[in-house]
């Protein structure tokens, strides 16, 4: 069936992989509005009945495939030290890089390197859910990310924030709900009828034609103008995403220039996550952030950059909490840390750990259940040399869905998933 309006909102979007590549010639409005389409900006807060007003969801992936084991070491089990004779970590008080042991919890501690989140966790503001996965699990980097973005293990669906944002906004198209920092949006961001700003850095966030000359300028900065907020016609919708991405790059531009209020530990996810901490300080109503750090897929020489990529996270996210307490906006914001698999039980012979199964994810703020929950899977009920899920990642969506964004979490997972326990009521 031909679409009787070749460029409606719903086209519009769906052309935006298109319209992005024109980068060097087209205005960034046009790219923007194939990015940033759901909730108005400045009033970025859902007018549906039971929807938190002000509650945000921070979304750490970790991509590659965490090493979940060394991360929360299970040394209490004999053997994780059979299976990993070189890389398995020291059981607490053997020695300077020995586990951190974890209280109330049976034989398991963190990576001596995770420090960070130990801190989080001994302060009451962070939670490990363990065993996390889902049936049938695939190890292809490509197709188990797809699987975790959408929530579905087809992995052919839209973005599960994506619905999210369908869902909440029902489908208006508007400016910036949501916003990922990287050089692509997220699949998991992803709607049928909404998709989010994403940029790598705030300074690029700019519509670049002013480097081409005065007159491709004047001619971007004269079509916003004056425009009939309730028609519906091309022009309009053209004009209104203008003024959207004008409103928004100025926004975000001008909120990161203000120094945070604490210290930062460097790296790229520091990064990222000072960002998020500026554009929540700086009141974007935004609802969900998204940020990235890779190099996980540790098949060979794990054990240095393993290490530095957990203390790289764990001081991160401490880092986050802390100024978003010094903002007064801690008890805003719930993030969640997962990754797309976790490793083989038994490392390889290049000292590494290749593509496996189950794995832990984390949540952190003062809305979270501190410690440690769920069942940690067996190390010799293996599924061929993997770890055996003990709980559904969509488990812990759900409670992020329905518990803490107050969102129809059934209508967006496309089924009932019981709430992981894992949030204060």
């Amino acid at each position: 069936m031909t679409e009787p309006t070749p460029w409606t909102r719903r086209h519009f979007i769906q052309r935006g992989t298109a319209l992005a590549s024109m980068a060097a010639t087209a205005p960034l409005f046009i790219q923007r509005a194939s990015e940033a389409m759901c909730l108005p900006l400045g009033s970025m807060l859902s007018s549906l009945a039971g929807v938190p007003q002000d509650h945000v969801l921070v979304v750490v992936q970790l991509a590659g495939g965490n090493d979940g084991l060394n991360t929360v070491v299970p040394y209490g089990s004999s053997d994780y030290y059979k299976k990993r004779p070189q890389l398995a970590i020291a059981a607490p008080g053997k020695g300077n890089e020995a586990a951190l042991a974890l209280p109330g919890s049976d034989g398991l501690g963190l990576h001596p390197a995770f420090s960070g989140f130990r801190e989080l966790f001994d302060n009451g503001l962070g939670c490990i859910v363990q065993g996390i996965g889902y049936p049938n699990p695939n190890r292809s980097h490509f197709s188990s990310m797809d699987i975790w973005h959408t929530a579905d293990t087809s992995g052919r669906d839209n973005g599960w924030l994506g619905r999210y944002f369908d869902n909440t906004c029902k489908g208006t198209p508007e400016a910036a709900s949501g916003i990922a920092l990287g050089n692509a949006a997220p699949l998991a961001m992803q709607g049928a009828k909404s998709l989010p700003v994403s940029f790598e850095s705030p300074d690029l966030y700019r519509w670049m034609g002013e480097d081409f000359g005065d007159d491709v300028a004047s001619a971007f900065k004269s079509v916003p103008g004056k425009h009939d907020s309730g028609t519906d016609d091309n022009l309009a919708f053209l004009k209104r995403t203008a003024l959207d991405a004008q409103m928004s790059s100025n926004q975000v531009r001008k909120a990161v220039s203000v120094s945070p209020l604490t210290s930062w530990s460097g790296g790229d996810l520091a990064t990222q996550l000072q960002t998020v901490a500026a554009l929540v300080r700086a009141g974007m109503s935004t609802r969900v952030y998204y940020v990235t750090l890779g190099g996980f897929d540790t098949h060979a020489n794990q054990e240095g950059s393993h290490q530095r990529l957990l203390r790289q996270v764990g001081d991160s996210l401490l880092s986050f909490q802390n100024e978003l307490k010094a903002q007064g906006n801690d008890g805003r914001v719930l993030t969640m840390v997962f990754s797309e698999f976790g490793r083989r039980v038994g490392e390889n012979g290049s000292g590494g750990t290749d593509h496996g199964t189950a794995a832990p994810m984390y949540l952190v703020g003062p809305m979270v259940k501190p410690g440690v929950h769920g069942t940690h899977p067996s190390m010799t009920n293996l599924d061929d040399g993997d770890l055996k899920f003990t709980a559904d990642f969509r488990q812990v969506y759900a409670a992020a869905l329905k518990n803490w964004m107050g969102a129809d979490a059934d209508t967006i997972l496309r089924k009932r998933w019981n709430p992981a326990p894992v949030l204060k009521s």
